[in-house]
């Protein structure tokens, strides 16, 4: 599909849904964060977190978000390499 040949209010609509998926994306990828980075600590009763247990919080979030990098980044080059292959 070629995009240049749409209207401006297809255009438009085009943006607005394109916004959308990657807001739906981020609100998933932050959901798989949570999920697996902070539903293995249990906090004290007075909800003060062990710095250990931030540390290790810091690091699973930091390793999932690199993970997450390098797959987008795979997908990216997989994309470009199959867009080539059509022209």
């Amino acid at each position: 599909m070629d995009a240049s040949s749409l209207s401006s209010q297809d255009s438009a609509q085009l943006n607005r849904l394109i916004e959308q998926k990657q807001m739906k994306d981020f609100l998933k990828l932050y959901s798989s964060l949570v999920e697996r980075c902070f539903s293995s600590f249990l906090l004290p009763t007075d909800s003060q977190i062990i710095s250990s247990d931030e540390s290790c919080v810091n690091n699973c979030a930091d390793k999932f978000l690199k993970h997450s990098e390098r797959v987008g980044a795979r997908f990216s080059e997989h994309n470009a390499e199959m867009m080539q292959k059509r022209s």
